[in-house]
């Protein structure tokens, strides 16, 4: 939030006006008066023409809109549009640390809140962390040897003053960190952990802002990630605070991210060094979805400390935000972890002023929660005058929108016209008192209909020929790639995938026996969770795996030969017991079923789309599951998602288009399988691995028509048989992976349907 935005934003070319204020009521007046005709005259004929517009033109325009909404109702947009709601408006002021002169003096503060008070001012964000330092006293800052310099004329608690005084006048206190990841080269910060910087590609690691000369702290790096978040909770402990707030310095510069550990975290996960053009596409959203996810993490652990408390950002405009800065500050809104937004817009020509405040990602945001615009009151060698202050006022409270100052002693205490006129005009501004209450603060959903994950061709931990793999984040752990396997259900990982987020523990140890004969053991414990960038709704049940062994039928398992385990995320709705499947927990449409698209058997990556809506599942040829007794506290269907009337033919076999069996699509198994419950339906054909002569097709009437010819190559089609007389079954197949290569499927939830659509 510093003052070289004052600047920057001088130096972005203005946008366009939008079209209903270039044509509002203002422009008409402008207009014709500017032809010379009478204020009189012009309201007369103002009058006139909305008569004509009301009695001709609404008729028309309604019965338009109305064959509109018929012809595009069944289009389902990838965001939810929602309609507007009253919102909590934001009249604030950030108190920074130019203010501190005034903030030391505990009679000061107390004048200055009950001032803010009278003027109807509601919110007030008071800098916490600034120029590597936090300006409360810190045992996170004292523990690293970090001096603190910020106490009071009295010796008090400065942040702690100013919170009380604030509560005590009616005002929402809300702690700013002001800095971000943004440090002072030369600070006892950067002094003791040079590895949290990050640098340019020719290894420079300062950029120039109004503060200086400064670095960047590593947003990627998860000691840094950890610091951060230990300075937030210190403050919502300490506090007890409002909530919190992050600017546009929660952020990295386009240019920054070269350093040694992320150069090998992205080469890690994408197999490739960066790209040297550091705008590169691609390389630009690694790194805002890596901002992202901290952020969400972020947001989990204060609403874990605090529910109701407004999680906030003030950042720049949007296309800057993400372009330069890798702040992709829409996506959070769309994910449901902001609950208020103060976009920053300070300039002085009007027009330009306006044309950021009617921005799309405004409009869609002021939709879902409290949205202000942040302008500029002044600075010490650039005061702004009250008219130009009056008039951005006028047209943020047009569009129904909130407002914060930036900063507080620019109000009035240094201005260009006196203090007593400066609080008149304000008095005029704000007539009437709006208070907030953080109590009606209630997380809400996200405002995806549905989202595209990526699938990655390897897991983070062991080896695997083929397989979809989620990137799924537990307990505020780093993104671990899990394998997706739609022929099981549940979450289940090794207890170093945690993170040291808040787990509860049940003490209720679980066994789960996997098809290839796998014996996995271990607790029962429910924790937040995060699938790519989704945050699910509330605490998953997870089991942590302790214990790998095999079955003494199936001795040849994968715990034999002693690679890790790379965690297993079954996501089939036939839940014999807990864990269920996790996607349950999403939030809103994203929790309604999924689609997963395979890579052809390429090493590309596939997709996992969550959120089932019209639009996704045209195409899909769909088959019902048989629905299954509900578990406790789960909420949803549960489906035995194992289709029946399936027709195979095996060559080879007695099985010749025997439409008696039953199959499952497997994203978990890497061969395809049959296995029969007699061996008279084996023929001559012996368990094991099939031949190319064993020419294998798998089809149901109507939905999909599948064949394979046995070989192996690299697990893309090899086939087993089994002859099992224990089996429930008559005839079950399972096409392993192999078939996702040559259909998507569709898992509905709701409807309790599946769905197949050719790739071919």
């Amino acid at each position: 939030m510093t003052t070289q935005f004052w600047e920057k934003s001088r130096e972005i070319n203005p946008t366009l006006t939008n079209l209903l204020f270039k044509f509002g009521h203002r422009r008409i007046l402008l207009g014709l008066s500017k032809l010379g005709v009478a204020n009189q005259e012009i309201s007369s004929l103002i009058d006139r023409a909305w008569w004509l517009f009301r009695k001709r033109l609404l008729p028309l325009l309604c019965l338009i809109s109305f064959f509109a909404v018929l012809l595009l109702n069944s289009f389902a947009p990838a965001v939810a549009q929602l309609p507007t709601q009253p919102r909590q408006e934001i009249r604030g002021v950030w108190l920074s640390g130019n203010d501190f002169s005034v903030f030391r003096n505990r009679s000061q503060v107390q004048a200055a809140m009950s001032q803010l008070r009278q003027l109807n001012f509601n919110t007030v964000y008071p800098v916490v962390w600034n120029d590597g330092y936090t300006q409360y006293p810190s045992a996170i800052m004292q523990k690293m040897g970090i001096p603190f310099f910020f106490k009071g004329t009295d010796g008090q608690d400065v942040i702690a003053d100013i919170i009380t005084q604030a509560r005590s006048q009616g005002l929402l206190a809300i702690p700013w960190f002001e800095f971000g990841f943004m440090v002072p080269l030369t600070s006892e910060l950067t002094s003791s952990h040079p590895d949290w910087l990050t640098q340019k590609p020719d290894g420079t690691q300062t950029s120039i802002s109004a503060a200086g000369e400064v670095a960047w702290l590593n947003p990627f790096h998860p000691e840094v990630q950890n610091f951060i978040r230990g300075l937030v909770m210190e403050v919502m402990t300490l506090y007890d605070a409002d909530g919190v707030q992050f600017d546009d310095h929660m952020s990295l510069p386009v240019d920054f991210g070269y350093d040694k550990y992320t150069i090998s975290l992205y080469t890690q996960e994408t197999g490739n060094p960066p790209p040297a053009n550091p705008q590169a596409q691609a390389w630009i959203k690694w790194r805002a979805d890596k901002i992202t996810a901290f952020m969400v993490d972020l947001y989990q652990t204060v609403k874990a400390r605090k529910p109701n408390a407004i999680f906030s950002v003030a950042p720049n405009y949007y296309d800057f935000a993400y372009k330069l800065q890798l702040q992709d500050w829409l996506n959070w809104v769309r994910l449901g972890i902001v609950d208020e937004l103060l976009m920053q817009v300070y300039r002085n020509d009007l027009e330009s002023f306006i044309a950021q405040i009617t921005r799309p990602e405004i409009l869609e945001t002021q939709q879902v929660i409290p949205t202000g615009i942040g302008i500029m009151a002044g600075l010490r060698n650039r005061p702004v005058s009250i008219p130009q202050i009056k008039s951005q006022v006028e047209a943020i409270q047009q569009r129904g929108l909130g407002i914060g100052f930036f900063y507080y002693e620019s109000l009035w205490d240094i201005a260009p016209e006196p203090a007593a006129q400066r609080q008149s005009a304000f008095a005029a501004l704000f007539p009437n008192s709006v208070r907030r209450d953080i109590s009606q603060n209630t997380p809400r959903k996200p405002t995806f209909d549905t989202i595209s994950l990526p699938l990655y061709p390897k897991p983070s931990l062991g080896q695997r020929v083929r397989g979809y793999f989620l990137e799924v984040a537990i307990a505020n752990g780093q993104p671990k790639r899990i394998l997706l396997d739609t022929g099981s259900a549940g979450l289940r990982v090794p207890k170093e995938f945690l993170g040291n987020a808040p787990i509860q523990k049940t003490g209720q140890n679980i066994k789960e026996v996997l098809s290839d004969g796998t014996i996995l053991e271990g607790e029962l414990v429910y924790t937040n969770v995060r699938f790519g960038l989704i945050p699910a709704a509330e605490p998953v049940p997870v089991q942590i795996v302790t214990n790998r062994q095999c079955t003494a039928q199936k001795p040849n398992c994968s715990a034999k030969n002693g690679a890790p385990f790379s965690g297993i995320v079954g996501v089939n709705y036939f839940e014999k017991s807990l864990p269920y499947n996790p996607l349950r927990k999403l939030s809103g449409n994203l929790s309604n079923g999924f689609i997963v698209i395979g890579n052809g058997g390429s090493n590309k990556n596939g997709s996992l789309i969550l959120g089932l809506t019209a639009e996704n599942q045209v195409g899909f040829k769909m088959a019902s599951w048989s629905q299954q007794p509900e578990i406790n506290g789960v909420p949803g269907n549960r489906w035995d998602s194992r289709l029946g009337k399936v027709c195979l033919t095996l060559t080879g076999s007695s099985a010749k288009n025997s439409c008696n069996s039953t199959a499952i699509a497997d994203t978990g198994t890497i061969n395809g399988l049959t296995e029969f419950k007699s061996a008279s339906t084996a023929g001559k054909l012996k368990p094991g691995v099939l031949s190319s002569a064993n020419t294998v097709k798998v089809a149901m009437n109507g939905v999909f028509d599948y064949s394979l010819i046995p070989g192996t190559r690299d697990g893309f089609n090899r086939w087993n048989l089994s002859v099992s007389p224990e089996s429930q079954l008559s005839i079950f197949v399972n096409p392993g992976i192999a078939f996702f290569d040559k259909y998507d499927v569709l898992f509905d939830q709701v409807n309790g349907k599946q769905g197949f659509r050719s790739r071919r």
